[in-house]
């Protein structure tokens, strides 16, 4: 017959058991979508060879995505921005099942490479899940359960693929990048969960003054 002691010991590694398979099945539903996603390929856009406000592009999923950027007068200038400057960045037509970064990033010297390195690093308190969107020089944007907390925004709507974020112009150097060197834009692109993936890069390139 087992000892009284036995049995609330056995309660407890039962319990502490079940913790860890709880857990492993929470790692394994966060990190199975990022080994298992496959890219829906590229975005479809001829990224101008000059500064716009607003841009549009019909993905390899057959998505066409727009996205624009504006200031308190209305479309922004963005072939004269400055560190500080307020604009607010709005897209449509994203796929929602996709997260993506908002950002001032290097354009690639090739057509269909990431965009990148980019400015305004990591969003403050992202990585505790508690981020001020008072001034963000960078965004990110996901519906994924186990990520949104984390993200500074939302989809608006996920069926249109919509989104909003104010973004505070960063420096224009910093993170190894000079956009006073380099051609810069402001683009989207796949977050980590989907970081090969590039039918969800759009970009508004800008000039620093």
């Amino acid at each position: 017959m087992p000892s009284m002691r036995a049995r609330p010991t056995r309660i407890v590694l039962v319990a502490l058991l079940a913790v860890a398979a709880l857990a492993l099945i929470a790692a394994v539903a966060v990190a199975a979508p990022i080994l298992l996603h496959r890219s829906a390929g590229g975005s479809g856009q001829e990224v101008p060879s000059g500064t716009v406000s607003e841009t549009t592009a019909r993905g390899a999923d057959g998505r066409v995505r727009v996205l624009s950027a504006s200031d308190e007068d209305g479309p922004a200038d963005l072939g004269s921005i400055e560190a500080g400057q307020e604009l607010r960045i709005d897209g449509s037509g994203f796929d929602a099942g996709i997260g993506i970064y908002v950002a001032v990033c290097a354009i690639p010297e090739t057509a269909g490479e990431k965009p990148g390195p980019c400015l305004g690093g990591i969003p403050e308190g992202a990585e505790s899940g508690d981020v001020d969107t008072s001034r963000l020089t960078s965004a990110w944007v996901t519906d994924d359960w186990a990520w949104r907390n984390f993200a500074t925004h939302r989809y608006a709507d996920a069926e249109s693929g919509s989104f909003s974020v104010a973004l505070t112009m960063p420096d224009p150097s910093g993170e190894g990048l000079d956009c006073r060197q380099t051609r810069c834009a402001i683009a989207t692109r796949a977050d980590h969960t989907a970081s090969a993936d590039r039918v969800q890069d759009l970009l508004l390139p800008v000039v620093y003054r």
